[in-house]
């Protein structure tokens, strides 16, 4: 890993600076999908598998047969896990949910929210280089929590035209209504503008590389709404003298094998520790089976040293990842001072591997900086608040003259008489 010792802070925006695709390319690309799907729906989602998945597709819509398949095809011990998993998640999200109160915030004005769940959602679940079957679970269970009525996913098949059993499984077990073959910006598209097969949904959720990222943020111009302009995943772990470096090392391999485009960061205030990590990270590479992958992400990966825990804190804030590692002895004093991240884990046990699959917490979280905007999933994305107000003739006496006070301001008069009338129909 590349290793940079006390950089100047003028310099960090560009020594945090993600890897990324010509952006012109990646919208002209993206674009032209889009446009097919728009056009001619299923057969245009059938012609981008063939192209970008190598699968000729009769049908795009999963069977029960093939979920039956699945679960036979699914062993035992995976299937016990995805159900703690599932357990955990759902503990954690239906802690989350919404409760209402009415609130008199003037005599006769009354004022309240109730929590709405989005009616039809969609589920982009990634399936390339590693099915994710965890992220079927971790959108799934807290769209069924809010009270989604129409869950669908989509997910691209392998060259046999089968999706991963495990996420079939996943999907069963968190209670997903329709599945579909479509893998991409063309099960993006899919969702957006709808098929004669795969309904158009309200939202679309689920991470994936920069093409599924650039159709989600076109889409979200006119079509869908979108959880979050999420794109590679990263990782920032900041670790001290009591950090452990095959820990460390090893949580920044797992996030390297994630993608050629995926980014590691080691924020540490110790030389010698960033010497053991590197050393470490050489050592655990070798025995990767996606070594490959894993070697091409850490070109942008690196080991910054500075100068103390204050400069630590602060250069982690401007890095806002999605997931921050604090590998240090006084991790809760550390974690205060921590304003942009997607999500934190504290303390040398805490690895990202356990939020990406069974403590609870969601592992569909903002990338590229977007966290210092965006939160990660939650029950609430799944959700709209809906305002309600209730006024009588003592409220209108209340905020009246203010309301025809200030529509006056604002040269609307067809406000201010609105307010007018009623107050006039009390006076009377």
């Amino acid at each position: 890993m590349n290793i940079v010792k006390y950089p100047d802070r003028k310099d960090w925006v560009s020594l945090l600076e993600r890897p990324h695709r010509d952006a012109s390319e990646l919208r002209e690309t993206v674009k032209t999908v889009l446009d097919r799907i728009q056009e001619d729906g299923d057969a245009a989602v059938k012609e981008f598998e063939q192209k970008f998945d190598k699968v000729q597709l009769e049908s795009l819509a999963v069977s029960e047969a093939e979920m039956q398949e699945a679960e036979g095809l699914v062993s035992p011990d995976l299937a016990d896990a995805l159900k703690l998993a599932h357990s955990n998640i759902e503990k954690f999200h239906a802690s989350q949910k919404f409760n209402s109160a009415k609130v008199e915030v003037a005599p006769g004005v009354v004022c309240w929210q109730k929590s709405v769940p989005i009616e039809k959602v969609g589920l982009y679940i990634p399936g390339g280089t590693a099915p994710l079957f965890s992220t079927v679970l971790m959108l799934a269970t807290p769209a069924k929590i809010a009270g989604c009525k129409e869950i669908v996913l989509c997910t691209p098949p392998n060259r046999e035209g089968k999706v991963h059993p495990a996420i079939l499984v996943a999907a069963r077990i968190a209670g997903v209504n329709k599945i579909f073959k479509a893998g991409g910006v063309q099960a993006i598209g899919a969702m957006a503008y709808g098929t004669e097969s795969v309904p158009k949904v309200s939202k679309i959720f689920g991470p994936g590389n920069q093409f599924v990222m650039a159709a989600k943020q076109q889409v979200s111009l006119h079509e869908v709404a979108i959880d979050m302009p999420a794109g590679p995943s990263e990782v920032a772990v900041v670790a001290d003298d009591t950090a452990n470096p095959v820990f460390v090392a090893a949580d920044l391999l797992s996030q390297a094998e994630h993608g050629i485009d995926s980014q590691s960061i080691m924020i540490t205030t110790s030389e010698d520790m960033a010497a053991k990590v590197n050393a470490e990270v050489e050592r655990q590479l070798a025995l990767l089976p996606r070594k490959e992958i894993a070697e091409k992400s850490l070109q942008y990966s690196k080991l910054i040293i500075v100068k103390d825990i204050d400069e630590a804190v602060d250069i982690t804030n401007e890095y806002a990842p999605e997931h921050l590692i604090l590998a240090v002895g006084d991790y809760s004093k550390f974690a205060e001072r921590v304003v942009n991240a997607g999500s934190v884990f504290l303390g040398n046990y805490s690895c990202e591997s356990a939020g990406d699959y069974a403590s609870g917490t969601n592992h569909t979280l903002p990338t590229s900086g977007y966290a210092k905007a965006y939160s990660g999933v939650n029950l609430d994305s799944f959700c709209r608040k809906i305002t309600f107000q209730e006024l009588t003739a003592q409220g209108i006496q209340s905020i009246g003259r203010a309301v025809e006070l200030m529509a006056e301001a604002e040269e609307l008069d067809a406000h201010k008489n609105a307010m007018t009338v009623r107050l006039e129909s009390i006076i009377k």
